[in-house]
């Protein structure tokens, strides 16, 4: 007779509250007609991570599209910029670049402290910035969305669901068809260095055209994807994976079943699901980033098995990166960032 330990039974008895009842959220939408393809706990809340960035891109452009600013806006990096968490930019206090380089660092290297910058270059401060997020949200009908910062880091009252990321997610891609460019880039340089999108389906998954990928220990691993094949736009969202293959495989797998027609339409318009309302979103850390991750991890594999040595991998594709580089500079009076003035009516 084998013994077990209260610990251990307690893990075991995780592991299935862990199991597929209690799946994270996928979606999977016909970009063109809004018709879901297929769904599990659309309308559930979650940590959004840097998928938070496709509405901070899409405030910008419409700053774009107004005439508040332009692509050679020059986004400074600011005190408030410099102190954000999970920096690979390498920039420093007074750093300047263009605002269309600045997207393409927010967007591809998703740079938390170029997003700040942004956000202060685009509005008097980061806490107006903020306020058109959540304005935009409401103007897309986002029900289950809250924003209070820029770039998605930990915060309870930055939440989402799979269902208004996608909505949000086909509203950047139909209203500014003329920004898709920034979300094509499969790495930026930054004053040389190097930093790679963490959207594998870029270079492993043809016709994919973006979008954002994001990851919290509190979110697991998110993506908002859009692809397309023979004139067809499918775009699906998974948040909570655990591991970088699980997402891009699980990616790659919804779409090449959507484009196969194996995902045939019937759950009705995107717009149409519900969120769930006054519940919280599911906090990921103890699964991701404790003692315990390494048997949630193992659970998850024997799930999803795609791309494992001896299974099948849905990223068979190579395909070409595009690099984009940006030159920083120095301001000469970092402390002063100008703000842009309205134009005239």
């Amino acid at each position: 007779m084998v013994r077990r330990s209260s610990k251990g039974l307690a893990l075991i008895a995780s592991l299935f509250l862990w199991a597929p009842a209690h799946a994270t959220p996928v979606l999977v939408v016909d970009a063109d007609s809004h018709q879901v393809l297929y769904q599990e706990d659309a309308g559930a809340p979650w940590y959004p991570a840097s998928t938070t960035k496709l509405m901070t891109a899409f405030v910008v452009f419409e700053a774009l599209r107004s005439g508040e600013v332009t692509l050679t806006t020059p986004v400074t990096m600011t005190r408030n910029a410099t102190k954000q968490a999970f920096l690979e930019s390498g920039l420093t206090f007074g750093r300047t670049m263009t605002l269309e380089d600045a997207l393409f660092a927010m967007i591809t290297a998703s740079a938390n402290d170029v997003a700040v910058a942004l956000a202060e270059a685009v509005a008097p401060d980061e806490t107006s910035f903020v306020r058109k997020m959540n304005e935009a949200a409401t103007r897309l009908g986002l029900t289950g969305t809250h924003f209070s910062n820029p770039n998605g880091l930990f915060d309870r009252q930055n939440y989402t669901t799979a269902r208004d990321l996608a909505i949000l997610g086909m509203e950047v891609d139909r209203m500014f068809p003329e920004y898709r460019r920034f979300f094509l880039a499969s790495a930026v340089t930054i004053d040389g260095k190097e930093i790679k999108s963490n959207n594998l389906l870029l270079t492993r998954f043809n016709g994919t055209i973006g979008m954002k990928t994001g990851f919290l220990c509190a979110s697991g691993r998110n993506i908002v994807g859009l692809a397309t094949r023979n004139g067809k736009r499918v775009m699906v969202v998974i948040l909570g994976a655990t591991t970088e293959r699980e997402r891009n495989e699980r990616s790659a797998q919804y779409l090449t079943q959507a484009f196969e027609g194996r995902l045939p339409s019937g759950a009705g318009l995107v717009n149409n699901l519900q969120n769930q309302t006054g519940v919280a979103p599911q906090d990921m850390r103890t699964r991701l980033c404790t003692d315990q991750s390494a048997a949630y991890e193992a659970s998850r594999n024997a799930l999803y098995p795609m791309g494992l040595p001896g299974n099948e991998s849905y990223l068979r594709d190579e395909i070409p990166g595009q690099v984009h580089a940006i030159s920083t500079r120095a301001n000469e009076n970092p402390a002063d960032v100008p703000i842009p003035v309205q134009r005239p009516s």
